[in-house]
């Protein structure tokens, strides 16, 4: 096993306790063998890019600087007494034991050791998507007649899940609060019967913004679990370093960054990423949404400039923001003063890696959203009507039609999605000065358009 990277980590930021997570809860969660996780997940500092440069680096097998990519899906043992005690969880990937890529991958324990440091968790492990992440951690801490609390402000896919999917499947029921009003969420917290709080750290579409820190407290206090999705904020935001239990990532957005691979991720207590992977309860191995260590490799590639990227990103979307709304435009986006969670985002988020690369422009109705991103894209090419984010080129959609479509009129107007919300995730492709004058020539056309339709 190659050497572990060093890396310092402050006790008081990094306990391996986390606030109302206590050993008991997730020894219950994890099998009777434990292996020894700080040999494969090194303490990570408080940044989460110096983190990423302290982590292990994994050298190539005849010395290359990139690793190698282990693309088995068995592994062989050299002693037949060996293999059992594999199977009962006495010897694991710690000591370089592997038995099959559904459970663990060196490839893809090189990629989910990253996103641990990434995310200042004590370990993590990836998946297939970020879908396949979110409902296998969810199962894992909710068995059936579980309740959640959660977010009414959430990717469609994740609402949908927990509205429809959970409830008709597995008996698991889940009561939408809104995320801010933190004496509901209280209240609606049931000692002893909710099993999880969740929500989104930067919500999907309305970018609001979760107070991680009070929300972790409420939950802690009454014995739940915080679960976090950090997709819309990755560097920008640190959910376990403000006191989250679990983060979860769709790794498919701003940490690909390619718009061409689909892959999730848990990072989380090693007791949990344990319990997942337990040859008889675990949800990752038992549900298999394996991760191709093919993929993993080009993701461990790409880490290194999350944070040049991100950065990239964070600024334009603050310029664009600003000079939308002097043009008068409705604009969302939470580096504007005005932005009801302005002062929130600055006290929680990372130094220096802005406000998030997504801004959302209300046009009030849909047929003027979709003619001003039909002029974007076809006439002055600052972006594309697609989609997910993240990706080099900026993206476009509106909300309630596409990627909020799984929620009812009432919960899109309950989570303050208009019919003409415009979500643009923005890109760095080209100067920002020449992707600003194709956005203005777009406005100006529309405006122009409007003119002749009114004559």
């Amino acid at each position: 096993m190659a050497a572990e990277a060093t890396g310092d980590r402050s006790i008081d930021s990094f306990s391996n306790k986390k606030r109302g997570a206590s050993d008991d809860q997730w020894d219950q969660l994890a099998p009777t063998k434990k292996h020894q996780w700080s040999k494969v997940f090194p303490m990570h500092a408080v940044d989460p890019a110096e983190a990423l440069a302290n982590a292990r680096h994994e050298f190539g097998e005849h010395g290359g600087v990139n690793m190698s990519i282990e693309a088995s899906a068995t592994f062989t043992v050299m002693e037949p007494e060996t293999m059992p005690r594999m199977f009962a969880g006495e010897l694991g990937p710690d000591r370089d034991f592997f038995i099959y890529s559904r459970h663990f991958n060196p490839t893809v324990l090189n990629l989910s050791r990253l996103m641990a440091a990434l995310e200042g968790t004590e370990a993590a492990y990836c998946t297939s998507s970020g879908m396949s992440a979110i409902s296998s951690v969810l199962l894992q801490l909710c068995s059936s007649g579980g309740h959640m609390v959660a977010s009414r402000t959430l990717y469609g896919g994740t609402h949908a899940l927990l509205t429809h999917f959970f409830p008709r499947a597995c008996n698991i029921t889940t009561t939408f609060v809104d995320i801010r009003d933190l004496e509901i969420v209280k209240r609606e917290i049931v000692e002893g019967i909710t099993k999880v709080l969740y929500f989104e750290s930067m919500s999907n579409p309305t970018l609001t913004v979760a107070n991680v820190p009070e929300l972790c407290r409420i939950a802690h206090d009454k014995g739940v679990t915080v679960v976090v999705d950090n997709t819309f904020a990755p560097m920008v935001l640190s959910p376990a370093r403000l006191g989250a239990d679990v983060v979860v990532h769709s790794i498919s957005k701003y940490i690909s960054g390619g718009a061409d691979i689909i892959a999730g991720s848990v990072c989380g207590p090693a007791n949990l990423v344990n319990s997942m992977m337990d040859v008889h309860q675990g949800a990752l191995m038992l549900l298999g949404p394996t991760m191709n260590p093919k993929m993993a490799f080009e993701l461990s590639e790409r880490l290194p400039h999350l944070a040049l990227r991100m950065k990239e990103h964070c600024r334009r979307a603050l310029v664009y923001a600003t000079r939308m709304k002097k043009l008068g435009l409705k604009v969302i986006y939470p580096g504007l003063e005005d932005h009801i969670d302005h002062t929130l985002l600055k006290t929680m988020s990372n130094k220096d890696y802005g406000f998030g690369g997504i801004l959302c422009l209300d046009m009030g109705t849909e047929e003027k959203a979709n003619r001003l991103m039909g002029l974007l894209q076809n006439c002055t090419q600052f972006g594309l009507m697609a989609v997910s984010l993240g990706y080099y080129e900026t993206l476009m959609s509106c909300s309630g039609s596409s990627t909020s479509s799984e929620m009812n009129e009432d919960e899109k107007e309950l989570a303050g999605i208009s019919p003409g919300l415009v979500r643009m995730s923005i890109g760095y492709c080209g100067s920002l000065e020449q992707k600003w004058s194709q956005f203005e020539n777009a406005l100006g056309r529309m405006q122009d358009l409007s003119l002749l339709e009114k004559k």
